[in-house]
């Protein structure tokens, strides 16, 4: 079994799912007594978020790539940065590293053409729906790629920062997130991403008749089978 390096903590909240969602996999596919073998790096999220607001990219390059060094020479086979928005420096954390980056935005084009998704709604922080370091990986996958509008951006926004990654989860802001993906869906949109690790603790497949595509699932499920298979 391949030892997976889990580069979290951004937040908390989403990683401890990325934790069970890979143990669970190995779990069924192995059986018995069987769990993954994982390496954690967990940043502090206050100074990434941080650097976020003040578009300070590089320094938190420079943070994470430190955490992945760390992960390699602790002795991990790949590694899994869990958290959409900060797959934005994807590329200078694998320049300072030997071991492969398994990349979100890659893991989830592969399952929404299996799903045969040609056409998606994107939810995340602002920076994942507006800049093009995540849609990219989308669109050259052939997926046409919708977001919401710039008033619906900010509200989405807000609650990922002021609620989701606090852990609240509230009934009114999964309310709003579902009007967004109906607006969305009323597009044209034939599924929605959860484009942010924590989407998956206020939507689930079962609040809406929308195919859900939440990338803290995929992203740990794919981890799981790389280290097993």
């Amino acid at each position: 079994m391949k030892t997976i390096g889990m580069l979290g903590g951004m937040s908390w909240e989403s990683t401890a799912r990325y934790y069970q969602t890979v143990n669970e996999v190995v779990k069924k596919e192995l059986g018995g007594l069987h769990s993954a073998k994982i390496l954690m790096y967990s940043v502090d999220f206050a100074e990434i978020e941080e650097c976020q607001v003040n578009g300070d990219w590089d320094k938190s390059a420079a943070i994470l790539s430190e955490a992945a060094q760390n992960l390699q020479k602790g002795g991990a086979d790949f590694i899994v940065i869990c958290t959409n928005t900060m797959h934005k420096v994807a590329p200078q954390i694998q320049a300072n590293i030997d071991i492969p980056i398994i990349h979100i935005a890659e893991a989830t084009a592969s399952k929404l053409l299996q799903h045969k998704v040609q056409k998606v709604a994107l939810l995340g922080t602002k920076y994942t729906m507006t800049q093009d370091f995540y849609k990219k990986k989308l669109i050259d996958s052939g997926i046409e790629v919708l977001i919401p509008n710039e008033q619906e951006i900010e509200v989405v926004n807000d609650i990922i920062y002021h609620e989701l990654c606090l852990g609240i989860a509230s009934e009114l802001s999964k309310k709003k997130y579902l009007d967004v993906m109906e607006r969305l869906a009323s597009q044209g949109a034939q599924g929605v991403i959860l484009g942010c690790t924590e989407i998956g603790l206020l939507i689930q497949q079962e609040d809406t008749s929308l195919p859900v595509f939440d990338t803290t699932q995929i992203h740990a499920e794919k981890a799981a089978r790389i280290a097993i298979f």
